[in-house]
């Protein structure tokens, strides 16, 4: 059983720091709009109020550690230019698999995924992760009194939902982009078997 390292840093930055992410965005999501429906919120004890400041302080993190490892660290890999030599003009031409964008480009059944898919992907993810770190700062900041402003607690539901929706269409795009041209190379990693 092996893997190169570019393709655990591609599931590192999409399974554990994009999915925690957006589980955390939905686990926000959900308590929010369960407050609408409550007659008297539930006031927390100071550890309480504690624990919710980190969770919501490791919900922004992930969504940053996500969004700065796909666009600095992923990305970078993503659209690594072929050397000289190699036709990028074939269609679905093997030769390109250690270039996935120049792979989903030489055929037209795969090149939306570049087009749109990647394209979008790129610029949603920090919409997700700018909304998400100021639903952070908000809540932390004005904690429990924003259930006496239902517009700012309305906005707090919209953000997080826009956070939600656009964490959940990049994640899509990249899950389905990895699978139709995954980011390979760098060190091999055996874990087991023999190397051959």
């Amino acid at each position: 059983m092996e893997f190169t390292l570019r393709a655990l840093v591609t599931e590192l930055h999409g399974i554990l720091f994009g999915t925690f992410f957006l589980l955390a965005i939905y686990g926000l999501l959900i308590e929010l709009y369960r407050t609408f429906f409550v007659k008297q919120p539930a006031m927390l004890t100071d550890k309480g109020q504690g624990i919710q400041n980190l969770y919501l302080i490791w919900m922004a993190v992930l969504g940053w550690a996500a969004v700065f490892s796909g666009a600095y660290i992923v990305y970078p890999w993503y659209r690594a230019v072929p050397p000289a030599g190699i036709n990028i003009h074939a269609a679905g031409a093997t030769n390109l698999l250690a270039y996935p964008r120049y792979f989903l480009l030489s055929s037209v059944t795969t090149a939306e995924w570049h087009n749109l898919g990647m394209e979008w992907k790129e610029h949603i993810a920090f919409i997700a992760v700018i909304a998400a770190t100021m639903l952070a700062y908000v809540l932390i900041e004005y904690g429990h009194s924003i259930y006496q402003h239902p517009q700012v607690r309305t906005a707090v539901v919209v953000f997080a939902s826009v956070a939600f929706i656009s964490a959940g269409i990049a994640g899509l795009f990249g899950a389905m982009i990895n699978k139709e041209a995954p980011v390979q190379g760098g060190t091999t990693i055996h874990l087991m078997g023999a190397a051959k």
